[in-house]
C-alpha cells in the first residue's frame, strides 16, 4: 500500500548544496552525512575558501525525493564553523525550499515558488506587523528577517569567493 507520505518521498526533485566554508576535519563528515540522507556515497571536490583561510568549499547538485533539502539541513545544522545553503526545486505536489546556515545565525528556511521567489506565509507577515506595531522592532527589520537578509549578508562574501568552483551532479535512485 502506498501512503501519501510514501508517494511524496518518491516524488523526484533536485537542488544544490553549497558548502561555503568548512574546516578540513569536518569535510569527510559532511560527505558522510549528506550521503546518508541521499542514500548514495558522496565525494565532494573540496577547494580552498579564500574568504576564510583554512576552510574549504564545495558544491553538489543533487536529485532525490522531496524533503531531501530539509533532511540535509537537519543533518548539518549546528556544526561549528560550517556555513552552507541548500535549495530544493518545487515539484507538481510540493513547493521548493531554501535553507541557509551560519554558526552565528543558525538556520534560515524559506518556501520557494516555481520561479525561485520566496513565499512568506500570511501568519508570519501578520506577526511581523504586530511586532513592529508594538515597537519591538521595525517592519523593515522584520521583513528583512523573513527574506533571509541577515543570512544573505553574512554569506555573500563566501558566495563570491566560490565563483568558478567545480560543481558535481549526484542522482539518487528513487
Amino acid at each position: 500500500m502506498v501512503t501519501a507520505a510514501t508517494a511524496a518521498s518518491r516524488t523526484a526533485t533536485r537542488g544544490v548544496l553549497y558548502v561555503h566554508s568548512a574546516p578540513s576535519a569536518l569535510c569527510p563528515h559532511i560527505e558522510w552525512a549528506v550521503g546518508g540522507v541521499l542514500g548514495v556515497a558522496v565525494s565532494l571536490d573540496w577547494t580552498p575558501q579564500p574568504a576564510q583561510p583554512g576552510t574549504y568549499r564545495a558544491e553538489l547538485s543533487w536529485s532525490g525525493g522531496t524533503g531531501s533539502a530539509a533532511a540535509v539541513a537537519s543533518a548539518l545544522r549546528g556544526w561549528n564553523h560550517l556555513r552552507f545553503e541548500i535549495t530544493e526545486e518545487p515539484t507538481a505536489g510540493a513547493e521548493g525550499a531554501r535553507f541557509s546556515f551560519t554558526p552565528e545565525l543558525g538556520v534560515f528556511h524559506a518556501v520557494t515558488g516555481m520561479h525561485g521567489d520566496l513565499m512568506i506565509p500570511e501568519d508570519r507577515l501578520k506577526a511581523a506587523v504586530v511586532k513592529a506595531a508594538l515597537g519591538d522592532t521595525t517592519l523593515l527589520n522584520e521583513i528583512d528577517k523573513l527574506l533571509g537578509k541577515p543570512w544573505d549578508d553574512e554569506l555573500e562574501t563566501f558566495r563570491h569567493a566560490g565563483e568558478g568552483a567545480p560543481v558535481r551532479w549526484l542522482h539518487q535512485v528513487v
